[in-house]
């Protein structure tokens, strides 16, 4: 992984390398190898994820369809 710093900003090239990070899953692997996790654990989880995956596809189907509103946007403050 590569993040160009410009103008001597580390900075924004940390802010922008942080973001890959979190885009790529890297943290969330990290956190999830800190402790063991048992085989019953895992599976478990792994199915959890795996069916909110599937609502969340859906529903954004849904939403595409027009069967459903789309989600309210947040105001700028």
């Amino acid at each position: 992984m590569q993040v160009l710093v410009r103008d001597n900003n580390i900075d924004q090239a940390l802010r922008v390398l942080k973001k890959k990070l979190q885009r790529e899953g890297v943290f969330r692997e990290m956190r999830l190898r800190e402790a063991f996790e048992k085989p019953s654990v895992k599976k478990a989880r792994q199915k959890s994820e795996a069916i909110s995956r599937q609502r969340k596809l859906a529903r954004k189907q849904l939403q595409r369809d027009g069967l459903l509103p789309a989600p309210k946007k947040k105001p700028s403050v």
